[in-house]
C-alpha cells in the first residue's frame, strides 16, 4: 500500500471538491481546477477531507495511482487556496526581462528581444532589477511547464554561467581552454 495515498486530505474553509464522469473538480478562493482522475484510483469526499483508495483490481499499479491521485489531489487544493510561485533568474551582462500584459518579455542576448505569451491562469512579476521573474498560478503542473519553457531560452552555459535559472540552482561551471592547459604544464 501507498503511505502517502493512504493520507487524508485535509480541506480549508472554502474549498470544495466533487468528482463526477471521471474528473476531479476543485474549487477555493484563488479559482477553480478540473482534472481527469488517474485510472485505478477511487476518490471519495466527505466533510473533513477527501480519501482516495486503490481498486481491488491490480494491486501493485493501483498503489502506485493511489499515491499520485492523493499527490495530484493535494497540489490542487493548495494551489486553489495559497497558490504556487517558481523563481527565474537572469545571470548575464545586458539580460533583463519585463512583463507588458500578458507577455513576457525577455533580452538574453539575442539580436532581438523574445516576446512569450503567458498560459491563462500564470502571472508573472518582474522585480527592479529585471533581472529575477516570478510566475504565479493555481496549477503548480502548468507553473512548472511554464518556467522550464522560459529557462529553454536561455539555459545557463557551463562556462561562464550564463543564462536563465531557477531561483537557488547551482551550475557547475567548467575550466575551459586557460584551464586545461594550465593544469597540463
Amino acid at each position: 500500500m501507498s503511505r502517502i495515498g493512504k493520507r487524508i486530505i485535509a480541506l480549508p474553509k472554502g474549498v470544495e471538491v466533487k468528482t463526477s464522469d471521471g474528473k476531479i473538480q476543485v474549487k477555493g478562493p484563488k479559482g477553480q481546477l478540473v482534472r481527469l482522475q488517474p485510472p485505478k484510483s477511487i476518490v471519495t469526499v466527505d466533510g473533513a477531507g477527501v480519501h482516495v483508495a486503490p481498486t481491488p483490481d491490480a494491486a501493485r499499479e493501483a498503489s502506485r495511482m493511489q499515491g499520485l491521485t492523493r499527490a495530484l489531489i493535494n497540489n490542487m487544493v493548495v494551489g486553489v487556496t495559497k497558490g504556487w510561485s517558481r523563481t527565474l533568474d537572469l545571470v548575464g551582462v545586458g539580460y533583463r526581462a519585463d512583463v507588458q500584459g500578458q507577455k513576457l518579455i525577455l533580452n538574453v542576448g539575442y539580436s532581438h528581444p523574445i516576446e512569450f505569451p503567458l498560459p491563462k491562469g500564470i502571472s508573472a512579476k518582474v522585480e527592479e532589477k529585471q533581472t529575477r521573474i516570478i510566475l504565479e498560478g493555481t496549477d503548480n503542473e502548468l507553473l512548472g511547464e511554464t518556467a522550464a519553457i522560459v529557462r529553454r531560452f536561455r539555459p545557463p552555459e557551463p562556462y561562464k554561467g550564463k543564462g536563465i535559472r531557477y531561483h537557488g540552482e547551482r551550475v557547475r561551471q567548467k575550466a575551459g581552454k586557460a584551464g586545461k592547459a594550465a593544469g597540463a604544464k
